[in-house]
């Protein structure tokens, strides 16, 4: 599709600092870059507003949340999708990695048919081009789950696939070593007796023990010479990072304590973070706080986790509260989640990049969207 269009009167951020001027775009890339103010009657005059580049997220389970509305309702996959989607681009997210398990390992049931089924729909929806931003899939595979390794061949390989994460979210590791705050939140959450959450807290010990090991070995060799991107996910221990090291991963997701994303950085190895921690101040299950790893140098990206505004809010509360420079801040929601996937054409605004934007008014309660770009084209 031919677009030329012109964005003026905007505060740009590019890499390294923030510039007061205009976008040509043409052709969904980014043409020119021009400082000071311009003089062209159809330009779309953004009144002093923020011009970002549109962001990048690894890791949403907001589709997770559109897809089972309610405990005992299954929404269809399709209307699921497009309400997710909408949502996701409301907050600026251009790129989004949708985060589907493989095995789950949590006490609310997940269909397997739904991943099946949200994998052909989404196909679906990209072929058709009803879709406003792009999608990927990121598989979250939990290797505590016995299913997992034949659930995930029957899904993989994909070309949708660009993220593969091995999890494992057993209690009394990772990301729930407290054991009982995880009680306490599933009681809560599913209505659980004393007796019930004590069976599953078992069951599940008895199954990290027997098969975590081996699944991650299966799933490792199932992926050898395939070239997707790999992340390990909660790592809390210097072991954990040093396991994923060895493995050839090069990516840690969500690290829950400074120890592992020291171990990390000195592995050579990104870090992302959750920005709905940023947002609250900290994690609700009692981890690291990702401002404390960006104040220690210990923070490349962040992910929206399961609340997809928390990504722009985030990068901007960064700046306010840490004093990291805004540049730097949207880098860790743009650029830096898409090259660590490989997509080296986006993420930045800069000639020759996608002209994937989003205009951004500066509130005194948080950042908005105002207007969202994908190809050059408003959507």
């Amino acid at each position: 599709m031919h677009t030329d269009l012109t964005l003026k009167n905007a505060k740009i951020v590019t890499l390294n600092e923030v510039l007061d001027g205009a976008l040509h775009l043409r052709d969904g890339a980014i043409q020119d870059i021009h400082t000071g103010p311009i003089d062209i009657a159809n330009a779309v005059d953004c009144e002093g507003d923020y011009l970002v580049p549109g962001l990048v997220d690894l890791h949403t389970d907001n589709f997770e949340r559109m897809v089972r509305p309610r405990a005992s309702v299954d929404w269809p996959v399709m209307a699921a999708l497009v309400s997710h989607d909408a949502q996701m681009v409301a907050a600026g997210i251009t790129t989004i990695f949708d985060s589907l398990y493989v095995g789950h390992a949590g006490i609310g049931s997940r269909s397997f048919d739904t991943l099946k089924n949200t994998i052909a729909d989404l196909q679906k929806g990209r072929d058709g081009h009803f879709l406003r931003g792009e999608h990927f899939l990121h598989l979250r595979a939990e290797v505590s789950m016995e299913v997992m390794p034949e659930q995930f061949a029957s899904v993989y390989p994909n070309d949708m696939v660009r993220l593969i994460s091995l999890m494992d979210h057993t209690p009394g590791q990772r990301q729930w070593r407290d054991v009982k705050k995880f009680a306490a939140m599933e009681q809560k959450d599913f209505h659980l007796s004393q007796e019930e959450i004590d069976k599953f807290l078992n069951n599940a010990k008895e199954r990290h023990e027997k098969i975590s090991g081996p699944n991650r070995t299966k799933l490792l060799a199932m992926l050898n010479g395939h070239g997707v991107a790999l992340a390990s996910h909660d790592d809390t221990t210097v072991e954990h990072v040093e396991e994923a090291h060895a493995a050839g991963i090069a990516i840690s997701e969500f690290p829950t304590t400074v120890e592992a994303a020291e171990a990390a950085r000195a592995k050579g190895m990104v870090i992302v973070a959750g920005a709905p921690n940023v947002v609250l101040g900290g994690s609700h299950s009692g981890n690291v706080a990702v401002e404390e790893l960006a104040r220690r140098g210990l923070l490349d990206a962040l992910a929206s986790d399961y609340v997809p505004s928390s990504m722009l809010h985030g990068a901007f509360l960064l700046t306010e509260k840490v004093g990291t420079p805004l540049p730097e801040t949207i880098r860790m929601v743009s650029q830096a989640p898409a090259q660590m996937v490989g997509l080296k054409d986006r993420g930045s605004i800069a000639p020759g990049m996608k002209a994937d934007l989003v205009r951004v008014r500066k509130t005194e309660a948080l950042p908005l969207v105002t207007m969202v770009w994908r190809d050059g084209v408003r959507i």
